[in-house]
């Protein structure tokens, strides 16, 4: 008698199936425009902080984890990483953002400040422009007060 098995590793391959889409999905979040932040409340550089509060994880062990690991690998993989990432990962915003708007200022900002410069610049010339046609119009003949 044959026994058919093909139930058993379809459950497994349905398990790993759903544990790949869920690491997958993490990993499109991670670079999508949302991204992880390094956390102001942070001891060091914020980067466990920032980690933890991403994944839902406890700030606790997730320091706990990397002191053994700095304690096991030495200094060069994990300080030079934890560095590494302290730098490249931008510091969370200091209050929530409104709209799309001051997301996509705030990614430029930490991208290019120059750009995030100009941007304003150009704003305040352009809100100056407008208050100079309501000048215009409030002080012409028009608009005769006596």
């Amino acid at each position: 008698m044959k026994r058919h098995y093909g139930h058993r590793q379809n459950h497994k391959f349905n398990k790993y199936k759903r544990h790949y889409n869920g690491l997958r999905d993490r990993l499109e979040a991670l670079a999508s425009s949302k991204g992880i932040y390094r956390s102001r409340r942070g001891i060091s550089m914020g980067v466990c902080r920032g980690l933890a509060e991403y994944f839902n994880f406890s700030v606790f062990w997730l320091r706990i984890i990397t002191l053994i690991l700095f304690l096991f690998t030495g200094f060069w993989p994990v300080g030079v990483m934890y560095i590494v990432a302290g730098l490249i990962i931008k510091m969370e915003p200091a209050t929530p953002f409104r709209d799309e708007k001051d997301q996509e200022f705030y990614d430029t900002y930490t991208h290019s400040r120059q750009s995030a410069l100009q941007k304003i610049k150009r704003k305040f010339k352009d809100i100056e422009r407008r208050i100079q046609r309501m000048e215009h119009t409030v002080t012409s003949k028009e608009f005769d007060w006596e």
